[in-house]
């Protein structure tokens, strides 16, 4: 008999009240989400609870939506299932926007009714959608074009604009012994590679914010600064 594979998914909750906290609310929409995801061959591999949220909220104002779409952009997941519409978001401009966020990054949004909010034909929600990608479009080159006319006066000033922090700034323990690893040995006259200064250092506790040890060609920049 051939198995059917299943789909991914990750399972989004949100309660707009305290109230909500201490009664069935969650395990009621969890539990249709769960039903629906066992009819329809989705297998839950994440859960993200926004509690006590008010579904007026913008969705750049939820920490738990955010999270999940962290971890949808790290993994590769593209199914997202809430109970219903207004569980997203109360606001119908407000689930409008975190369609328009969703679908740009081809993410389906699915209710535990089986609606995909996605793919609706409701030509009034279509055009609210579309609407509210242009001027999420706007909004962000117009932020880009502020942003780039405050640097280019700064350096009309002569003044120095900050760019991105390296390494050798933002943790200058790393920076000290980096270079003091790369210096020759007395008696050999050699010095280590990058390579293996990378290994001393991560043996040493020096790793990157993801846990994982600095690249040889991180290193040599280290010792080069």
């Amino acid at each position: 008999m051939k198995m059917t594979r299943k789909i991914e998914a990750i399972a989004y909750l949100r309660t707009s009240s305290v109230s909500n906290l201490d009664g069935d609310s969650e395990a009621r929409h969890k539990v249709a989400i769960e039903n629906f995801a066992k009819l329809n061959n989705y297998v839950i591999v994440g859960e993200y609870w926004d509690a006590a949220v008010s579904g007026c909220d913008e969705i750049g104002e939820l920490p738990e939506f955010n999270a999940m779409m962290d971890h949808i952009e790290s993994n590769g997941v593209r199914v997202v299932l809430v109970e219903s519409a207004d569980r997203l978001a109360r606001s119908v401009i407000a689930q409008e926007l975190a369609v328009v966020a969703m679908e740009a990054k081809g993410i389906q949004i699915i209710t535990s009714s089986g609606q995909n909010l996605t793919e609706s034909d409701d030509p009034a929600k279509v055009a609210m959608r579309q609407m509210a990608g242009v001027f999420s479009q706007f909004e962000k080159q117009r932020l880009v074009n502020k942003l780039a006319g405050a640097r280019k006066r700064e350096r009309d000033k002569g003044r120095k604009v900050e760019g991105r922090k390296s390494l050798s700034e933002t943790d200058p323990e790393l920076l000290k012994r980096a270079k003091s690893l790369r210096r020759k040995d007395r008696t050999s006259g050699k010095r280590r590679t990058y390579y293996r200064i990378a290994k001393t250092l991560e043996n040493e506790g020096f790793i990157n914010s993801k846990g994982n040890a600095y690249q040889p060609n991180q290193v040599q920049k280290l010792c080069e600064a």
